[in-house]
C-alpha cells in the first residue's frame, strides 16, 4: 500500500518546480550553512555545531545532506527551526534546478525536524519517516506532551527562528523496517536502526556510492544525548553493529564530522555507551546511590567534547534506569 502510495504521488507530478523566491519568509539567520560536497558524488552535507542548541549557534547543531540524481533530489533530514530548512533549501536551489522528490526525517527529535517546515511551505516534497514518528504528534490539542513541551522550550531558547509560527510537520508516508527509493541513477535504502537514541531512528544508504546517511545512530566526537524515554542503549549498540556491517565508503553522522573512516566515527558512539554501561552496571549491581556513582566514575577522557556538561550527567543516569529495570527484570545488563 505505501508503494502505491509513493507511485501515485509520484505519477500525479505534485512536485512544484523550483522557485523564485529568495527573500526568507522565516527570520533570518546570520550565520551560513557549512555545505560540503562528496569529491566526484552528487551528495552534498551540512555539519552542524557541535554544541547544544542555542542563539550562540542559531539553533544549527544537527547535520543535514542532500542527494541530487538524475530524477530528482532526496533530502536527508532538515535541520532545527524553519529558517534553518530554508537555508537549506536555498542551497539546493544554488546548486541545481531539480525537482525535491523526497525529505527524509532521521528521527522526530527537534534539532532534525523543525526545518520540515520550509520544505512543506514551500516545495511539494514528500516527508518520509519511520512509522514510530507518529508518537511524535503535529496537532498541539493531541500533542505528545513532551513534544509540546520541547516546542515551548526552543520558543524561548532559539527565539526568533523558533516562534509562534512554529510548527512540527508529521511525514506524508512512513515505513517499518526497510524501504528504497529508486530515483533516477540512485538507489537509497532506509533502515529502521531503534528504538535506540529515539523510538524512529533510521538510516540511509546511497547507492552505488556507499555513503550511509546514520542519522543520531553515529555521532562522531560529541556527548549524544541519551535522556529520554525512548532511549535504549541496547538496541543501540545492536544498531552500531549492523551500521559497521553495511562497512559504508563515507559515513554523515547525525553529529559531528562526516568522515571516510567509519569505523573510527562508529567506535567512538559505542565505545562512549559502553563506558557509561561499564560503570553504571558496577553502581546497580552493588546497591550504589547513582550520585555517588557519578561522582567516582573518571570523566576525564570525555569532559572536554562538546555538550558533555548539558549531556553526560543526564545519559549516565538514563542508562542507571535502563540497567536497574533490566536487573528488576533478570535480564543480563
Amino acid at each position: 500500500m505505501k508503494r502505491f502510495v509513493v507511485a501515485t504521488l509520484l505519477t500525479a507530478g505534485l512536485v512544484l518546480p523550483i522557485g523564485a523566491q529568495t527573500v526568507s519568509p522565516y527570520p533570518a539567520i546570520t550565520i551560513p550553512l557549512k555545505i560540503d560536497r562528496l569529491p566526484d558524488k552528487p551528495i552534498w552535507y551540512s555539519t552542524g555545531n557541535p554544541g547544544v542548541p542555542g542563539k550562540d549557534n542559531e539553533g544549527n547543531t544537527s547535520n543535514a545532506g542532500f542527494v541530487v540524481t538524475s530524477g530528482g533530489v532526496v533530502v536527508f533530514d532538515a535541520l532545527g527551526t524553519p529558517s534553518l530548512g530554508w537555508a537549506l533549501l536555498q542551497e539546493i536551489r544554488r546548486i541545481t534546478d531539480k525537482q525535491i522528490r523526497y525529505v527524509v526525517a532521521s528521527h522526530y527529535h527537534a534539532d532534525h525536524i523543525y526545518g520540515l517546515q520550509a520544505f512543506k511551505d514551500h516545495t511539494d516534497a514528500i516527508i518520509v519517516a519511520q512509522e514510530r514518528s507518529g508518537e511524535y504528534k503535529d496537532n498541539e490539542e493531541t500533542a505528545d506532551e513532551k513534544a509540546i513541551q520541547r516546542l515551548d522550550q526552543r520558543r524561548g531558547a532559539l527565539f526568533p527562528w523558533v516562534d509562534g509560527n512554529t510548527r512540527v510537520v508529521p511525514p506524508d508516508i512512513t515505513f517499518g523496517d526497510r524501504m528504497t527509493i529508486t530515483l533516477g541513477d540512485r538507489r537509497l535504502t532506509l533502515l529502521y536502526a531503534g528504538p535506540a537514541h529515539s523510538s524512529s531512528d533510521m538510516m540511509m544508504m546511497v547507492e552505488p556510492d556507499g555513503v550511509l546517511f546514520a542519522g543520531d545512530i553515529v555521532q562522531n566526537g560529541r556527548i549524544p544525548f541519551m535522556n529520554s524515554d525512548d532511549v535504549s542503549t541496547t538496541q543501540w549498540l545492536n544498531a552500531l553493529g549492523e551500521v559497521e556491517k553495511l562497512d559504508p565508503k563515507f559515513i554523515i553522522p547525525g553529529h559531528g564530522k562526516a568522515s571516510t573512516e567509519a569505523k573510527q566515527a562508529i567506535a567512538f558512539t559505542r565505545d562512549y555507551i559502553q563506558y557509561l554501561r561499564s560503570k553504571m552496571v558496577l553502581a546497580v549491581q552493588n546497591w550504589t546511590d547513582f550520585d555517588a556513582a557519578y561522582d567516582q566514575t573518571d570523566w576525564s577522557k570525555y569532559r572536554d567534547m562538546p555538550a558533555f556538561a548539558s549531556n553526560n550527567r543526564g545519559n549516565a543516569y538514563r542508562i542507571f534506569l535502563e540497567l536497574e529495570q533490566s536487573q528488576f527484570k533478570g535480564d543480563k545488563p
